[in-house]
């Protein structure tokens, strides 16, 4: 078991890397938790592979700081798809 785990950290690492991805995408397209790959590449990544933590981290740190701008861009266009399908209603 203890193989499989380190396995999965670095392939959910490469990932992360390869498509710039952030941690809900990767646990997404990987069919785990967002606590499994949170947990993979901070932690497990960092001792298995110091090199390819740090270029994750860099990532996800851009990430973090990108997020409240995607919160913004996701709400407005919850709106205005609700000003559309209310105009098409009238």
């Amino acid at each position: 078991m203890k193989g499989i785990v380190e396995e999965r950290a670095a392939m959910l690492g490469e990932y992360i890397i390869e498509s710039k991805a952030t941690v809900r995408s990767t646990a997404k397209k990987f069919g785990v938790s967002k606590s499994t790959v949170h947990k993979d590449v901070s932690q497990r990544l960092k001792v298995l592979n110091p090199a390819l933590y740090r270029q994750v981290r860099k990532i996800l740190d851009t990430n973090k700081s990108e997020r409240h701008i995607r919160g913004g861009l996701a709400t407005k266009n919850k709106y205005l798809q609700k000003k559309a399908s209310e105009s098409e209603k009238s």
